[in-house]
């Protein structure tokens, strides 16, 4: 099969929302936990609790210098909005 030819199906595929790996979807709390792991190796100096979106309620602002809360305030949000999309294929 010719380059461009395979190439126009994986395209379609992805297009298709089809995902390249096969098998089921993760468990969303199994997803939970591996954001929340990556959140805390991000921010180890961090009492982040076992929930992103607690430590954004219970988050104090000003209490950071203002470059430090920008980067906290996006790394948490960031954690927060992957669980909210729960599982993904192929990403």
């Amino acid at each position: 099969m010719p380059r461009s030819q395979s190439r126009r199906r994986l395209t379609f595929r992805v297009r298709r929302g089809r995902s390249a790996v096969p098998g089921p979807l993760p468990d969303p709390d199994e997803i939970a936990a591996r954001v929340c792991a990556d959140l805390v190796e991000d921010l180890p100096e961090e009492d982040l609790g076992e929930d992103p979106s607690e430590a954004l309620e219970l988050y104090v602002p000003g209490s950071k210098p203002r470059c430090e809360e920008a980067e906290y305030l996006d790394l948490v949000e960031e954690a927060v909005d992957r669980i909210a999309r729960g599982p993904e294929r192929g990403g």
